[in-house]
């Protein structure tokens, strides 16, 4: 890439080409001027240039006058608790989440724990591309702190959504699959917490990656066979900052991250009906499968998509009154643990499961809607303006006037079992075209549907 990968909510780059000190000193004074007072939560996800970039995150906020507390390496659903647990005015984790190692990134908290919205994330883009940095003068310079605990809160947390000592009485057999980010930290606590017997991959947080970040079906060949010599009864693959979750079952077959969010809504779910609890809304964003959807109704309960992204997510979760969310790509939302997609409230939750159900991985994702979803792109011409790509979906919504549409992101085309989503790309000039149905071959024939109206129009 030949520049930052930069949204509301954070940016990534290439160490040392587009990712420099200097302008994560930039980035992080703009934060703090945009920042009510208080210290800023500073955390990092493991990956060997993560110190370089806290080390000067630290200088820059502390020459601003800002205070920090160094909390190390975290995941990011951790980083989330901490701030909240530590009443700081907001947070910074430093990670680059699945991108490869060569790459590292800023994420953007705001006390409330979560992710920052979209209107304080963008005057933050906004006062970060002035030149000007307001530093203080010596007596004026803020102070680096040190938490030593990061996990106990974030643990105990978990821990109180759960039965603990049912599924201690199982005595489960798992596996880790940490990747060598900081997903081990709170992973092996929290599964020694639940009496289970661990078999630990990548579990030195250094970023020395052992396959490719990203938990896709692609990325974890190698660890299927792992999780089959093993004789465990499930695996549990994380990427780098441990906010995304994927399932591989006893067999050594890839469940996937778009059923990780679907399992936890099921058994909440049910846990709410059987105890007689009011169930409320659920709220996923509109990229993710119909699996959770189709649960939601089996349930009675109110299901909402957000927009794309994280902050969207929450957005509508706290409008709503949510009392579970999240993303497809592997990231459950809980609010009694935090406004962050949290690899750990997965497995506490899959693992309740499989402990109330009596039944394995394998077939409680058998038991989910099923369905498959295909993902393509469309190459834009360079110069391709936002006018034009709306000018295209307008003339798409046309096309299919007949259907439900929803332009809230893009356009999305509703049909009673499928669904299309087209949307254009922050990061790169292409739309991307992602589509859902009961078979491969049908939403691979509503890629290739909307396509042919694109070569139309």
């Amino acid at each position: 890439m030949s520049e930052l990968i930069i949204s509301v909510s954070g940016l990534r780059g290439i160490v040392g080409e587009t990712l420099t000190p200097e302008v994560a000193i930039r980035y992080a004074a703009a934060f703090s001027a945009e920042t009510g007072p208080g210290p800023f939560v500073i955390t990092q996800d493991g990956r060997p240039t993560g110190s370089m970039l806290a080390h000067a995150i630290h200088a820059g906020l502390n020459a601003v006058g800002r205070g920090t507390i160094h909390a190390s390496i975290a995941a990011t659903p951790t980083t989330g608790v901490l701030i909240r647990e530590l009443k700081a005015a907001g947070g910074i984790q430093i990670s680059a989440s699945h991108n490869p190692g060569e790459y590292n990134g800023i994420k953007l908290f705001s006390a409330e724990g979560r992710v920052i919205p979209k209107t304080p994330g963008a005057a933050v883009l906004e006062r970060y591309k002035q030149p000007k940095i307001d530093w203080v003068p010596h007596n004026r310079v803020g102070s680096w702190d040190i938490c030593e605990q990061t996990i106990d809160t974030h643990l105990e947390k978990i821990l109180q959504t759960v039965d603990v000592e049912a599924i201690r009485r199982r005595k489960f057999k798992v596996l880790l699959d940490s990747n060598r980010g900081a997903g081990s930290l709170l992973g092996v606590a929290l599964l020694k917490k639940l009496g289970c017997k661990i078999v630990l991959l990548g579990g030195e947080p250094d970023g020395l990656f052992e396959h490719i970040p990203e938990p896709t079906a692609e990325n974890l060949q190698s660890v299927f066979q792992k999780v089959k010599d093993a004789k465990v009864e499930i695996g549990f693959c994380q990427d780098p900052d441990a906010d995304r979750l994927a399932v591989i079952d006893q067999n050594g077959r890839y469940i996937g991250e778009e059923y990780t969010v679907a399992l936890c809504v099921e058994h909440v779910l049910r846990n709410h009906a059987l105890r007689k609890r009011t169930k409320g809304p659920i709220v996923m964003n509109c990229s993710s499968s119909r699996m959770t959807q189709d649960i939601a109704e089996h349930y009675g309960v109110p299901f909402y998509q957000s927009p794309v992204g994280e902050a969207n997510v929450v957005d509508l979760m706290l409008e709503k009154g949510a009392m579970f969310g999240g993303e497809g790509n592997g990231g459950p939302i809980d609010p009694e643990v935090g406004w962050v997609r949290d690899s750990f409230v997965a497995m506490a939750q899959i693992l309740d499961a499989m402990c109330l159900r009596s039944k394995t991985i394998a077939e409680l994702a058998d038991e989910l809607p099923r369905y498959e979803i295909v993902k393509q792109k469309i190459t834009l011409p360079p110069g391709t303006t936002p006018d034009r790509i709306r000018d295209m979906l307008n003339g798409l919504e046309k096309k299919f006037s007949a259907q439900k549409l929803d332009r809230q992101d893009g356009l999305r085309i509703d049909w009673s079992q499928a669904w299309v989503l087209i949307r254009g790309s922050n990061t790169e000039p292409i739309l991307r075209i992602i589509a859902e149905a009961k078979t491969e071959a049908e939403a691979t024939a509503l890629c290739e549907k909307i396509r042919a109206n694109f070569e139309i129009l």
